[in-house]
């Protein structure tokens, strides 16, 4: 969400950036226009009806949730929303929306990352969340934001190894205590599809159509997908994306997905010249300190689940 923030100070956490007298001057009038912005990145995505199921990263608090989904243009929808409570030092958190008729929360925890261990700073939560939905499946979603790559690529590594190493013993629990558990990850990894974290940490696999699925194995949907969801002088490269275990591409199921069916949002609103490098980039609500009105750095990612079930 590129730093949603309101416009209020917590005294616990480093929010001084985004208050209406602070260097960015961050308004109410900007905060609602952010709203506004996201409310129609959502409906875009949905297309014919809005998404069931959104992860969101970079969210302050509940009261940017309370806002987004009662004070929005989404207020109509009917979103509830889940949010972590992470010791990240700039307040920002991980959520998910939902749509409650056809997503029944069963269960709902927050993964904490054991930064102490290697003395680095405390950072954000993982929100894993089960839920039944209208075919009577359970599905797991995990919602991420690994470490940022602050201090440099290699140096900062070992940070998001770390967030890794917890969700994958999250996933292997489901794995061991469930036959063919259905899973799907998404979030902000600040690691492209092709990383060691993802080949050998969280072993993913790329989704083919000749090999069969393992059930007990990840797949990176983003994997074989060109262009990307963020831009660094002028190169883009895919930070966000989803994965999901073998057991949602195995025919013949009442929920089932598709490697065709993940996408990048790539609407031109989204985008703006890159100035600097040329091309597109995306549409930043700021550029630097300057404020630009835009929607986010980063571009959705998203993926149709298939549903069959007796009426």
């Amino acid at each position: 969400m590129e730093n949603l923030f309101d416009c209020k100070h917590d005294s616990l956490k480093n929010d001084h950036e985004f208050l209406p007298n602070s260097i960015r001057k961050w308004t109410y009038s900007r905060y609602k226009q952010k709203l506004l912005r996201i409310s129609q990145i959502i409906v875009a995505v949905g297309e014919n009806r809005l998404p069931d199921l959104i992860g969101l990263c970079e969210v302050e608090n509940e009261q940017t949730m309370r806002d987004l989904t009662r004070y929005s243009p989404l207020k109509k929808a009917g979103y509830k929303y889940l949010i972590t409570n992470s010791p990240d030092e700039r307040g920002i958190d991980v959520a998910l929306l939902y749509q409650p008729q056809r997503f029944l929360v069963l269960h709902k925890e927050e993964v904490p990352i054991p930064s102490q261990q290697i003395h680095q700073r405390p950072t954000r939560n993982i929100l894993q969340v089960s839920g039944r939905i209208i075919t009577g499946d359970t599905l797991h979603i995990f919602v991420c934001h690994f470490p940022s790559r602050s201090g440099g690529t290699k140096k900062s590594y070992p940070f998001r190894c770390l967030a890794a190493n917890m969700l994958k013993q999250k996933v292997d629990s489901l794995f061991s205590v469930q036959a063919s558990p259905k899973i799907l990850i998404m979030g902000d990894f600040n690691e492209y599809p092709n990383s060691k974290l993802f080949t050998e940490v969280l072993q993913t696999r790329t989704p083919s159509d000749t090999i069969p699925p393992q059930s007990t194995s990840l797949y990176n949907l983003m994997a074989s997908l060109s262009g990307g969801t963020y831009r660094y002088q002028g190169e883009w490269g895919i930070f966000d994306q989803i994965l999901a275990s073998g057991s949602l591409f195995m025919k013949n199921k009442s929920l089932r997905l598709s490697p065709s069916l993940a996408s990048i949002a790539h609407f031109p609103f989204l985008l703006e010249e890159d100035k600097r490098y040329g091309g597109k980039q995306p549409f930043r609500t700021y550029h630097g300190m300057k404020y630009q009105g835009g929607y986010s750095d980063h571009l959705p990612v998203y993926v149709d689940l298939l549903m069959f079930y007796d009426h």
